[in-house]
């Protein structure tokens, strides 16, 4: 008998479990939209919960209490939770930044189930578990595109020094070009 036993196994493993669950509130958070089986959706939802309310804590109105020592301990706490427990600075930056304050004056409830049709192969009950105040598809490709763009602009800089190496590099086997010892 499961008495007392609140954990869904979802026929797995506890580190399978565990690293299914957070790659799917990773891509959560990332694309604020994911579909999957509504079983896994339900464990997922409770956990992406759990770790929005961690990052609502770093917010200014959650720490007015506290002196500046204490603030600063409670902040770098908590964004080491989150790193610890999601593992991706990206996506903790994002949680951090963009997240806490969307959802600054919301008191949970920060994600919904929509549920599908059934899967047709095993009729499983399938479902889309989003973020209720989540952005666009639209929006998303454009920070997606700034990134990019932001990331090209300081590889350019790198790629003129790699220019400059690599004339080096030629300027370094120029005395040989005459001879044959590279052709075969």
């Amino acid at each position: 008998m499961r008495k007392k036993n609140k954990v869904k196994q979802l026929n797995r493993s506890a580190d399978h479990r565990k690293a299914m669950i957070q790659n799917m509130v990773i891509s959560l958070l990332r694309h604020e939209r994911i579909e999957s089986s509504v079983a896994k959706l339900k464990v997922a939802r409770s956990y992406a919960e759990r770790i929005i309310t961690r990052a609502k804590r770093n917010l200014d109105a959650n720490l007015t209490n506290l002196d500046d020592k204490k603030k600063a301990e409670t902040i770098l706490h908590n964004t080491r939770y989150l790193y610890t427990h999601l593992g991706d600075a990206e996506i903790v930056n994002k949680l951090l930044t963009d997240l806490s304050s969307r959802f600054a004056t919301r008191v949970g409830g920060y994600t919904r189930i929509v549920r599908l049709v059934n899967r047709q192969s095993d009729n499983t009950e399938m479902g889309i578990l989003e973020l209720v105040e989540r952005k666009t598809q639209d929006e998303l490709k454009e920070e997606v595109r700034q990134k990019r763009e932001k990331s090209a602009t300081s590889k350019g800089k790198t790629k003129v020094e790699s220019k400059d190496k690599k004339e080096k590099k030629e300027n370094r086997f120029s005395k040989y070009r005459n001879y044959d010892i590279f052709c075969f």
